[in-house]
């Protein structure tokens, strides 16, 4: 193993900026050898050529990371949320809890929906995050907690019922994905009326 990591190192360097520009610049150094410029001195001028080259070279750059695009986090969120309306499906939940859970997946749907809509969302990378917080995280924590708590409060009831902390759960949700509908509206209007005033512009 350790062979092959120092092989590769070799490799690595000699394919590196400094090594190229470190050849080219002792080149040089020979060719003022074969002119004979360098005199007998030339073994000192070629390396000495070739070190200064690969002082000067620009470093080596790593790789970005390879992070996938927002389009293809939708993608992944737009998968989460199939499994998670099918695990909606096989909840119970009291009449207006399930009333404002439609409002709320309908909105989400809406907006993961491929298309022109998606597409614009996908510029916005707080955007994206919030939807797949949604998804992932805040719309299954707050049902399952409800059928969790719903069965301590049949064994105990007097306490507060806990479909109005789901109910309120819920609302606060669609308020979020509500806002999130409102930035996206507003940056396609932006877009709208920024064309207006370049074509106003350019008629002048």
């Amino acid at each position: 193993m350790a062979i092959s990591d120092g092989g590769g190192k070799v490799l690595a360097y000699l394919e590196s900026r400094k090594n190229l520009t470190g050849c080219a610049c002792g080149l040089v150094g020979l060719v003022l050898t074969f002119t004979s410029v360098a005199g007998p001195y030339w073994p000192v001028v070629v390396v000495g050529l070739y070190g200064a080259g690969a002082l000067i070279a620009p470093p080596e750059r790593p790789a970005l990371p390879d992070f996938p695009d927002p389009s293809a986090q939708l993608d992944e969120v737009r998968g989460d949320f199939e499994r998670l309306e099918a695990y909606l499906a096989d909840v119970e939940l009291p009449s207006a809890a399930t009333a404002r859970l439609t409002e709320l997946t309908g909105l989400l749907r809406a907006l993961l929906e491929p298309g022109w809509v998606a597409a614009v969302l996908a510029q916005d990378a707080e955007g994206v995050h919030a939807l797949s917080r949604a998804v992932r995280q805040d719309v299954p924590e707050a049902v399952d907690a409800f059928v969790r708590t719903r069965w301590w409060h049949r064994m105990t009831p007097g306490q507060e019922p806990p479909e109005r902390h789901l109910e309120r759960q819920l609302a606060l949700l669609h308020e979020e994905a509500q806002r999130l509908a409102t930035a996206l509206r507003e940056t396609e209007a932006r877009r709208q009326e920024s064309h207006t005033r370049y074509l106003e512009d350019r008629n002048r």
